[in-house]
């Protein structure tokens, strides 16, 4: 990945770049999706090494050996695009941006313009077609990763494989340009993506950026159309943005010495970036060497599928609330509901537990209704002498809410991650 947080990015982001920006209508289709599995993969996962970084400094022999002999092992024969689609729809993911080429130089399609590419591999399918194919038909739309620095191309010209040098930047090395545009050519017309994401050094993006959006105007252009911070929370941020996010320390699959985010540290970030309008593009740590996912990632995916299972409406198809939040609860906003949903990340409460919050920036009104998403509100299970219905009143200029955790989602009735109030009928205080 490229430093995205750096002036230069931010400034191409905005369109200093380019002449060109997302259509309006695209940007409101990409800020309804909440999330994004982003699927990093390239051939230097056999060995769970960082994505592509290894060959700048590297030794000629290490490169020879990277070049020559990676592809060799690349064999992922238990890899199944199906499963990842069916896992992105069944835990809430809205769109799946896949690593087409990586800084490498590495391409996951039968292309033309390289013999470094899937089908000159043990494997030697199409990966991106199999990606394609499987998410089409899962419904979910189809996102493309794009480095345009190049270091097999570097390499067999005899150079040096670097990013910030002017021969790695396309702008600066028109042969590059040139290579770079045929691969976004085949990749635009033989697959087309709904969504781009442009990975390169500095201003390294803005022609091919344009040339994207000439071959098909209305594809929606994330890094090199939006602002894009990685791995970094920026208060100041507000929508549309796309925020790149690991489960642990690498975008790809790394064999062991990894930390990873909790479910509930990676939720927390979702109901951050929501409530500020954006969008959490996930790296989920996988596939793995044998096209699997990692089973303490996948454990994650799907304590986030969970939460979404019972709480999905509140971020999807929403807009950031006039505050983003007050002190632990965090707000997104259905205009046309006149809908207000609180997250709350105070810690959390076991089953049968009742808590009170107080909030300012939400008025209730006659016809409002609360009520905790994912439970009915009806029942207390074993307990059918309480009333676990919330209630509330409004106190002057204070909306005070009391509500109980009412539904058992784990056998042991502690459920660790973030409540939704669900707040019909609400007024801007």
């Amino acid at each position: 990945m490229a430093p995205s947080a750096s002036g230069e990015q931010d400034r191409a982001s905005q369109g200093v770049y380019s002449n060109m920006r997302n259509m309006p209508e695209r940007l409101d289709w990409y800020q309804d999706m909440a999330l994004g599995m982003y699927l990093y993969w390239t051939v230097d996962a056999v060995l769970g090494l960082v994505n592509a970084h290894s060959v700048v400094g590297a030794s000629p022999d290490y490169l020879e050996r990277y070049f020559r002999q990676l592809p060799a092992f690349f064999n992922p024969r238990q890899f199944d695009a199906g499963w990842y689609a069916r896992l992105a729809k069944l835990c809430g993911f809205d769109y799946v941006t896949v690593a087409a080429k990586n800084h490498n130089g590495f391409c996951m399609w039968d292309t033309a313009t390289t013999p470094f590419n899937v089908m000159n591999t043990a494997y030697g399918k199409d990966i991106l077609r199999e990606y394609v194919d499987a998410l089409r038909a899962n419904g979910l739309p189809v996102g493309m990763y794009f480095s345009p620095d190049d270091a097999w191309f570097q390499w067999q010209r005899g150079r040096t494989p670097a990013r910030a040098q002017d021969y790695a930047n396309p702008e600066r090395n028109a042969e590059l340009l040139e290579y770079d545009k045929a691969q976004i050519r085949e990749l635009i017309e033989g697959y087309q993506p709904d969504i781009l994401c442009f990975d390169g050094y500095r201003d390294a993006t803005r022609s091919l950026v344009e040339y994207a959006w000439r071959l098909r105007r209305d594809i929606m252009i994330t890094r090199g159309g939006i602002i894009t911070p990685e791995q970094e929370r920026r208060d100041e941020l507000r929508g549309p943005f796309e925020a790149h996010y690991t489960i642990g320390t690498q975008w790809q699959y790394k064999a062991g010495n990894d930390a990873l985010k909790t479910g509930r540290e990676l939720i927390e970030l979702l109901i951050d970036i929501r409530a500020r309008g954006g969008t959490l593009l996930l790296a989920i740590g996988g596939p793995d060497a044998d096209g699997r996912l990692p089973r303490n990632m996948d454990d994650r995916v799907r304590e986030i599928g969970a939460w979404n299972f019972v709480n999905g409406e509140a971020t999807r198809g929403l807009r950031p609330w006039h505050v983003s939040h007050e002190d632990r609860a965090y707000f997104t906003w259905n205009a046309e509901q006149h809908t207000v949903y609180v997250f709350d990340t105070l810690p959390p409460l076991e089953m049968g537990e009742w808590r009170s919050l107080s909030l300012k920036s939400v008025r209730a009104t006659e016809a409002s209704e609360i009520e905790v998403l994912g439970q009915s509100g009806e029942v207390l299970e074993y307990q059918p002498e309480v009333d676990p219905r919330a209630t509330w009143r409004q106190d002057g200029d204070t909306l005070r809410i009391r509500y109980c955790r009412a539904q058992r989602l784990y056998n042991n009735r502690r459920w660790p991650n973030p409540v939704v109030l669900k707040i019909k009928n609400a007024a801007d205080a």
